[in-house]
């Protein structure tokens, strides 16, 4: 099947697993760092028909006027890779007042009512990965409430991918788009990373398995939307509370590597080394059967909302197909690992990133179609 990640990926013995991860480590599965994709006028459109595209009180390039900052640190004296920046006084006001209305188009009906509620308590900005994003902390006043919006240059690549995540995952995603200034809302969640060193050993058995299938999901999930680089702080772990027991779900945080990079590894979260703890925790906890369950459950989930929201993500594929957001090497050593790994000749016909992806999701539907004998045709 196209995409199936074999059991064999997740059930070797550990000799071969401690060598198939030595290598992993060594081979550096992203290369470079990914060039920003503008917006063009087809993407423009779409957004706008969606409501995505609202007219905001201030711009990615307003914040970088900064005049000084000092280095955040985390709860262990550790650096977060964030600064906090602060501005002149004669421009603060006029700052922290457009951030409290861009929050409430954001969150809320854009009326002035309850700006006065509001305070921006930090700003913080971060050099490291691609987007150089600015997090913004809002507080409620009369209840000490708080959250966190982002301010990020404006990319066609992670357009692309907050869409395919608020159409095709368990997730709704709200962001909105003015000329080349992108604001994205804030996903809770304890990020991979920190979960792992902080509270996996901690979980029970039962635990470890519910979270053991909710990777299997995820991972299967990225690999047939193309979105690459889950490395363990670019996705968030959010427990639930069900009665006298936790549930686990496992989203994704940063969308910049969607459709971009010419390795089919990438796409596959169980390919990075920052989650081996996950993968062993998958070997140590589900069964074949098990397995194979659950990545039917992803690709009938995904092939149902591909169903239900056709023309939706109809016209996102077609800016998508008419789009540039790759190298040329990059489509072409993609089309040639999927072409071996799945064997349908379909993908040497694909030209852009886009067309790759509506090959895939064609297949997942109509494979969906095929084996479900209780759909009324």
């Amino acid at each position: 099947m196209l995409l199936c990640i074999s059991h064999k990926d997740w059930e070797f013995n550990i000799k071969l697993r401690q060598r198939a991860y030595t290598v992993a480590m060594e081979e550096k599965l992203i290369s470079r760092k990914k060039p920003t994709f503008p917006i063009n006028e087809e993407l423009y459109k779409y957004l706008s028909m969606y409501n995505r595209s609202i007219k905001i009180p201030i711009f990615y390039d307003d914040l970088l006027r900064f005049s000084g900052s000092v280095t955040v640190y985390d709860k262990n004296e550790k650096d977060t890779l964030w600064i906090r920046v602060y501005y002149p006084e004669f421009e603060q006001q006029e700052i922290d007042m457009s951030l409290k209305r861009m929050y409430n188009i954001l969150h809320g009906d854009g009326s002035e009512g309850i700006l006065e509620n509001l305070i921006i308590d930090e700003i913080d900005y971060c050099t490291f990965g691609n987007s150089k994003p600015f997090r913004v902390k809002v507080r409620n006043i009369l209840n000490d409430n708080y959250t966190y919006i982002y301010v990020k240059k404006a990319d066609a690549s992670r357009v692309y991918g907050l869409e395919l995540e608020h159409i095709l995952s368990p997730n709704h995603i709200n962001f909105l788009i003015y000329k080349d200034t992108l604001i994205e809302e804030h996903v809770l969640g304890i990020p991979g990373d920190m979960f792992m060193e902080e509270s996996l050993d901690s979980i029970s058995k039962v635990e470890q398995q519910r979270l053991s299938k909710e990777f299997v999901k995820f991972n299967e999930r990225c690999t047939l939307r193309l979105l690459g680089d889950m490395r363990a702080y670019n996705y968030v772990v959010i427990p639930t509370y069900d009665f006298d027991q936790v549930q686990f779900r496992i989203r994704a945080m940063d969308f910049d590597q969607q459709s971009f990079e010419g390795k089919l590894k990438v796409y596959r979260p169980q390919f990075f080394k920052d989650n081996y703890p996950f993968v062993k925790m998958v070997e140590n906890n589900l069964g074949k059967e098990s397995v194979d369950q659950y990545k039917k459950e992803e690709r009938s989930a995904l092939a149902k909302r591909l169903k239900s929201s056709h023309n939706r993500i109809r016209r996102l594929l077609k800016c998508m197909k008419n789009d540039h957001i790759s190298t040329p090497e990059n489509i072409e050593n993609l089309k040639k690992e999927l072409v071996d790994y799945t064997h349908d000749k379909n993908f040497k016909e694909c030209k852009t990133m886009g067309e790759i992806i509506q090959v895939v999701f064609d297949f997942v539907v109509r494979n969906y179609e095929s084996v479900n004998t209780y759909i009324i045709r």
